[in-house]
């Protein structure tokens, strides 16, 4: 139950989602306005049991490349950061420019990436990821390096970044912040349900949310309401509550559709013909300690001029569960990933996928190559094991130094807005139908992009690509193995209009005059970034437009 003091209390902002966006959003804000009172409502709770009722009620019609909600999501203060990679990726340029491949589905425009740009700063102090350089040629003893040998840069550039936060667990890092921030309450273990209708003005006074425990009903009073209950859930909530687009003509046809994450997966190797010693093949360290790593991409113009989708092509190790890698460190740590209760605590379970493919396979040629390989077959893994799991700033990955300067390509692709890829409510008005799905578009783009990478490689002498599947095989190569659900973006999609997309440019919901929408759900295209820090960047930027809104009232 909610105390007398919440249940009764007008709160100036409440906050609904306690994952990066609504602690960033809620921190922000109340720092900012240390006179308005702040109310941050989760789900989950602690020692909450492995199953819960809202990921039980939601069905995914494509398992084969959309990942189980419990593998995608989780509950509880910190949201899906428990078991996130701390990846922080910036979108690019042309993620704001409406491309003929996009079919009108680009709804936001270059001037808003303007705008956050100038967010960034803030952001990356919340996801301790470093300075938001994401392109070392703004770093001048950087700039002129290059991926491998005899790189040039032109369509195809290596100067564009990942960084990484520590990871940041956000629930572990910002528990604290959130207790010790006065004018900010946090209560767990309720679910939103049903918002009040909207006056003639647009404002709704109240939410109902519903103790998960005892199912009783509270109401909640405030002058803003912000959903940063993650993809699923915000779509699901506004889903339920249609009374919101009262105001308008009739509820936005965008609500649930043209739902996105990205194509990703290995369809190639990499051979470099330089100096392997001289590949930038892992992490490099920025002079506060942080981690970042190159990437291949492509330009905007090329991408523009050829109708092909953003996309992100890095280096990586040959598949885990393929001894054929003749790698004694990468088998025993395929054998560990594969083993019950040490391969779950090792790494979740979307990024287990990712390096086990699901596969239990080859064992005794993994013994073979552990006990050929020895002693570094065991020494590797235990530096890396220190590294990633004993240090404060922690190893965000395992990349492997290849001697033959031969890596696999990991792709990160963008997906085309489509109508088709929707969050539905089921017939019982609770349940959450997702229909994902890949098209055509999607997987063309990957293939004639990898053509274009080995073209641009072999050209300057630097490398060239080998392909794991005949040509006529990639494309049912690249269906089998994408797999995503982790990255959902789209399904309230940011626009001019409601007839367009879900909120505005200040991610307000339409119909309404303050309902906020604070999800990667409101951005309209997935470029080639995950989508976390942009997110965290949005989060700031609301905090900052609220109390401009507040200061002018």
């Amino acid at each position: 139950m909610i105390s007398e003091q919440v249940s009764k209390h007008l709160f100036d902002v409440c906050i609904i989602g306690s994952g990066p966006a609504g602690i960033i959003c809620a921190l922000e804000y109340a720092r900012k306005n240390p006179n308005h009172q702040v109310l941050l409502i989760e789900y989950g709770i602690k020692g909450q049991a492995s199953k819960n009722s809202l990921d039980d009620r939601i069905e995914i019609k494509n398992s084969l490349n959309h990942h189980d909600p419990y593998e995608a999501t989780n509950k509880g203060l910190g949201g899906t950061s428990a078991t996130w990679g701390g990846r922080c990726v910036m979108y690019d340029e042309v993620d704001f420019i409406d491309r003929t491949i996009l079919n009108e589905g680009c709804t936001w425009h270059i001037d808003l990436l303007n705008e956050i740009n100038q967010y960034l700063p803030q952001t990356a102090d919340y996801f301790e990821c470093g300075k938001p350089i994401f392109n070392l040629k703004e770093v001048p003893q950087l700039g002129e390096k290059h991926i491998a040998e005899n790189f040039v840069d032109g369509i195809v550039t290596d100067s564009i970044v990942e960084r990484w936060s520590m990871p940041t667990r956000f629930g572990e890092r910002y528990a604290k912040d959130i207790a010790d921030q006065p004018n900010l309450t946090f209560i767990e273990g309720f679910e939103a349900r049903d918002f009040s209708s909207p006056d003639n003005l647009g404002n709704v006074s109240t939410l109902s949310i519903r103790d998960i425990k005892t199912k009783k009903i509270e109401k909640i009073k405030a002058h803003t309401f912000i959903l940063a209950a993650g993809a699923q859930e915000s779509t699901r909530i506004l889903l339920r509550n249609p009374q919101l687009f009262k105001k308008l003509s009739d509820i936005p046809s965008s609500l649930g559709k043209y739902y996105q994450g990205h194509v990703s997966g290995k369809i190639a190797s990499v051979q470099f013909k330089g100096d392997p010693k001289k590949t930038e093949y892992g992490f490099l360290r920025d002079t506060d300690g942080s981690y970042f790593r190159r990437r291949f991409q492509f330009s905007s113009e090329f991408l523009i001029n050829n109708n092909l989708l953003n996309t992100a092509i890095w280096l990586d190790n040959p598949l885990y569960f393929d001894p054929k890698h003749r790698s004694g460190a990468m088998s025993f740590m395929y054998l560990a990933m594969i083993t019950p209760i040490i391969g779950k605590k090792l790494a979740p379970p979307a990024i287990s996928h990712s390096i086990t493919k699901g596969k239990v396979t080859g064992i005794p040629q993994h013994f073979w190559n552990i006990f050929r390989k020895l002693p570094g077959s065991l020494v590797i893994p235990a530096s890396i094991f220190v590294k990633r799991y004993l240090f404060k700033r922690k190893l965000p990955g395992v990349f492997l130094f290849s001697p033959q300067n031969r890596y696999a390509l990991h792709f990160h692709a963008e997906q085309v807005p489509d109508a088709e890829n929707r969050m539905e409510l089921g017939q019982d008005k609770e349940t959450l139908v997702i229909h994902y799905k890949l098209t055509d578009e999607d997987i063309n783009s990957v293939i004639k992009l990898h053509h274009t990478l080995d073209e641009w490689l072999r050209s300057s002498g630097c490398g060239e690509l080998n392909y794991w599947y005949d040509k006529e095989e990639l494309p049912n190569a690249i269906r089998g193995m994408s797999k995503d659900g982790i990255h959902q973006v789209g399904t309230t999609r940011l626009a001019d209009s409601p007839e367009k997309g879900v909120v505005d440019q200040n991610l307000n919901v339409w119909g309404t005059s303050n309902i906020f929408v604070c999800s990667s759900s409101v951005f309209p295209t997935s470029g080639q970034a995950n989508p976390t820090f942009l997110l965290g960047a949005f989060a700031v930027r609301l905090a900052h437009y609220l109390t401009r809104k507040n200061e002018n009232n």
